[in-house]
């Protein structure tokens, strides 16, 4: 296994993360166990999950998902996983978590709370990698990296991350842990993949100057660049049911993923895939993990079945044939989610 590691720190992780937001509402806890052993049984030794999940967040299911991790993690010896997980985003950001009456921030308090309940769902005493699943724009950066650090000081955390965050945004947190001697953040989980190159405009030169490795999630921009989408008869798919749901952000979300522009572009991929035998999603995930600051792309699964073209990309590198033809339908198509 060609281990590499987040950031500065000594988590030596898998090229291939297992994510786990389906675990609860797209699979039961059956069929999660099976895709995490499957996973596992695959080389896998990294899982992200979060107090939030499982997708779409509902106030009735938060935290279903970290209640089966914790359930398999037992029939694991703890040592062979690194666990990752994060506290739902601020109240104040894309949208409102239904967690905590809705008042979420990443202040102490919040910070506090998240953690304890998270420890109690998974049976575990640390987290690997704590993560802020989405920033605040209200509370000081400062004081969140100071509740953050206290974590790392008691040993409840190891490291720390951040996620869906900005260029001005992370180098702010990384500055701002070293004039206060504060644990920085040593990972970003952000959306990436052929359909979204957006991580390579700015973040990426923040990565590499600053040592801070790149988790992308979404690496088939949410099945999108599966293919099943572009075939007229398919309604399986999250956003086949969100382009139709009665909520005003799954509707944008769905719209955002899934439009004229991402069709075609994945169809120019699909057409790549079966030019050089490959499977359209391997490739896909081997993309998104073939860059020098990404540490570990997270792929998810409703299903087993569905593990085995993701655990194929594990130890892919596409050539340099394969990379250009998929810059090619870029600059063809450029940035076809916005």
């Amino acid at each position: 296994m060609n281990y590499r590691y987040i950031g500065k720190t000594g988590l030596r992780v898998s090229p291939i993360c297992m994510g786990t937001m389906t675990f609860g509402t797209q699979c039961d806890e059956k069929e999660a166990f099976k895709i995490m052993d499957k996973a596992y049984d695959g080389g896998v030794n990294f899982y992200d999950t979060a107090e939030l999940y499982p997708v779409p967040p509902s106030a009735d299911k938060v935290g279903i998902t970290e209640e089966i991790v914790g359930k398999w993690l037992k029939t694991k010896n703890r040592d062979s996983i690194i666990l990752a997980t994060k506290v739902a985003g601020a109240a104040n950001g894309w949208f409102v978590p239904p967690i905590r009456h809705g008042l979420t921030a990443i202040d102490s308090f919040h910070i506090e709370k998240a953690i304890e309940g998270s420890l109690k769902k998974l049976g575990t005493d640390y987290i690997d990698l704590y993560q802020m699943h989405w920033p605040d724009s209200v509370v000081p950066i400062e004081e969140s990296l100071k509740a953050f650090d206290r974590l790392v000081q008691s040993g409840k955390v190891r490291y720390i991350g951040t996620s869906n965050d900005t260029a001005y945004g992370t180098t702010k947190a990384l500055m701002s842990s070293e004039h206060k001697s504060y644990a920085r953040f040593e990972s970003i989980q952000n959306n990436f993949s052929l359909l979204n190159r957006r991580f390579l405009d700015e973040l990426s030169t923040v990565a590499r100057k600053e040592q801070i490795s790149l988790l992308p999630y979404s690496p088939l921009a949410g099945g999108v660049l599966s293919g099943k989408y572009n075939q007229a008869t398919s309604s399986s798919g999250r956003f086949s049911d969100y382009i139709n749901s009665h909520n005003k952000r799954l509707r944008v979300m769905a719209d955002r993923f899934m439009n004229d522009k991402t069709l075609a572009s994945t169809q120019k991929y699909l057409k790549i895939a079966q030019e050089y035998d490959l499977h359209p999603v391997t490739m896909a995930i081997a993309w998104s993990k073939q860059f020098d600051f990404v540490a570990s792309t997270i792929v998810g699964a409703t299903s087993a079945e569905q593990l085995d073209a993701s655990l194929a990309a594990m130890d892919l590198v596409l050539n340099e044939e394969v990379l250009s033809a998929c810059d090619k339908v870029h600059q063809e198509i450029l940035y076809p989610m916005g």
